[in-house]
């Protein structure tokens, strides 16, 4: 199957007309689960060492907090608190959030069944060329008739609008903006510290000690060089290091989608 050029995400091309391009061209294969920190019964998220996950870094990052809170819900057949919890984490750009709302439309978990309406969903989640995600949008298109291919373009429209990467990426970037230098955990009521071994916020060594999150009983503490990087609060570093971890090839190549393989529920979307 070849990426067709009538997708939803021709709605966006007059502000991402660049993008786009990119991704015209772009390899596209299935990828295997993405890696994850594993720390006893705490799974992470890639990229990102567990010890950083405190309830400062989630209040800074709610892409990830709802979606990982949306997932729990899911694992607990709460669906319509799951689908309130993805659309939180959808509207920072959570693209593993949004193609959880595209299965859950698609298949009818917890929900009217409403493939087009699906379709809408997995076409955002796609909008940074994340492999499987690709490759859903596409079997799900190629399952569409004439009827259901119009309604979804009727209806993503103003979900691309809504929660595509150019408004989200302005909602998340002053949410981590308020975040960045608020001491971990700090805000929510626990408790957490920055040391310095010199004075000066920024000085070098620093270190986060948590207070909150899996390693908070461990006693260990975040590298503040680490916690304050710019892949951790600058959306545009933050959204490449995801594109890596979940397998985005470099935008050149020649475009094609290998053969289709059953998924199932959630799975596509990291759970």
């Amino acid at each position: 199957m070849k990426i067709h050029a009538h997708t939803l995400l021709l709605a966006v091309a007059v502000v991402a007309a660049p993008a786009l391009a990119q991704q015209a061209t772009a390899a596209v294969e299935l990828q295997p689960p993405v890696e994850r920190p594993v720390w006893g019964n705490f799974v992470g998220e890639p990229g990102i060492p567990p010890e950083m996950m405190t309830a400062g870094f989630l209040a800074g990052h709610p892409d990830v907090r709802w979606r990982r809170e949306g997932q729990h819900s899911y694992s607990r057949g709460e669906y319509d608190i799951a689908i309130d919890q993805f659309l939180r984490a959808a509207r920072y750009g959570d693209k593993p959030a949004q193609a959880m709302l595209a299965e859950m439309y698609w298949k009818g978990i917890g929900v009217t069944r409403d493939r087009p309406r699906g379709y809408a969903w997995m076409d955002i989640a796609a909008e940074r060329r994340f492999p499987n995600f690709l490759i859903l949008r596409e079997r799900y298109w190629s399952s569409l008739d004439a009827r259901e291919r119009e309604r979804a373009i009727d209806i993503g429209r103003p979900l691309m609008d809504e929660y595509g990467d150019v408004r989200a990426r302005l909602r998340l970037a002053k949410v981590m903006r308020r975040n960045q230098h608020v001491a971990t955990g700090s805000r929510l009521g626990f408790v957490g510290h920055i040391e310095n071994d010199r004075p000066g916020l920024f000085a070098r060594n620093k270190g986060v000690a948590p207070g909150t999150g899996p390693l908070a009983s461990a006693g260990i503490q975040a590298s503040a060089d680490d916690y304050y990087a710019a892949q951790n609060w600058d959306v545009t570093a933050y959204w490449r290091r995801q594109a890596e971890a979940w397998g985005v090839p470099p935008p050149n190549g020649t475009v094609h989608v290998g053969e289709v393989a059953p998924v199932k529920a959630g799975e596509a979307a990291g759970n």
